[in-house]
Order: C-alpha cells, then sequence, then structure tokens
C-alpha cells in the first residue's frame, strides 16, 4: 500500500510495527528529557556548592572516574563506548559552562567552611 507524498509521488505506508517502535522511542526520548532536567538541577546545585567553597568548576580526577565507570556501562550494555564519550563530554561541558556562571555570580563572597565534609 502506499500513501501521497507531499510531493505528489506515491511511497509505501509505515508498517504498523515501525509506528509502535516509534512510540517507544517517543517515551524513551521524553524520558531521558526528564531525567536530564533531573541531573542538572543536581549539577547545579554542586556548581553552587563549589563557588561557595571556592572549588574549580571543573575536577579532572572526578571527570576521568566518570569515564572509565562510563565506558565499561557502555560496553557492557552494547553501546558503542566512544558515543558514549561524546554524549557525556556534551554534558559535562554544559555542566562546567553552568558551574563557571555561577562561580562569577560567587566571586567576591567568603568560601563557606563545612569542616563535617
Amino acid at each position: 500500500m502506499t500513501e501521497p507524498h507531499a510531493d505528489g509521488t506515491q511511497v509505501p505506508s509505515v508498517p504498523p510495527e515501525i509506528l509502535t517502535l516509534r512510540q517507544s522511542i517517543d517515551n524513551i526520548d521524553a524520558a531521558l528529557v526528564h531525567l536530564l532536567a533531573e541531573r542538572f538541577k543536581f549539577t547545579r546545585r554542586v556548581g553552587e556548592l563549589k563557588a561557595q567553597g571556592g572549588l574549580p568548576p571543573a575536577d579532572p580526577a572526578r571527570d576521568q572516574q566518570q569515564i572509565d565507570r562510563l565506558t565499561g556501562i557502555a560496553e557492557a550494555s552494547g553501546l558503542d563506548p566512544a558515543f558514549a564519550e561524546q554524549f557525556r563530554e556534551f554534558i559535562v561541558s554544559e555542566v562546567i559552562r553552568h558551574h563557571r556562571s555561577i562561580a562569577e555570580a560567587h566571586q567576591g563572597e567568603a568560601p563557606v567552611l563545612d569542616t563535617y565534609s
């Protein structure tokens, strides 16, 4: 069966299974957006705490730990580790941008020292 395309040509109809799969993909995309929103709420708070404590926005040691951990998870899950690293880098670069912005907003404030952390 075919359907008319916008240019007037006929294209094959989309099979029902593809439509069902697309719905599931759409649901996953929505969940990812919600998860990212939650993640950025937490990383914003980390940025505030770093700024208050006089810590730098980036933490290279933590970054390397995460690269190693997420590479292992990607490999175990059957996801291309290079793709996982690109995705992580995209998120982390945005987090660092937020942390720098927060740090700039806190410049001149005395660091809050927490002797119990």
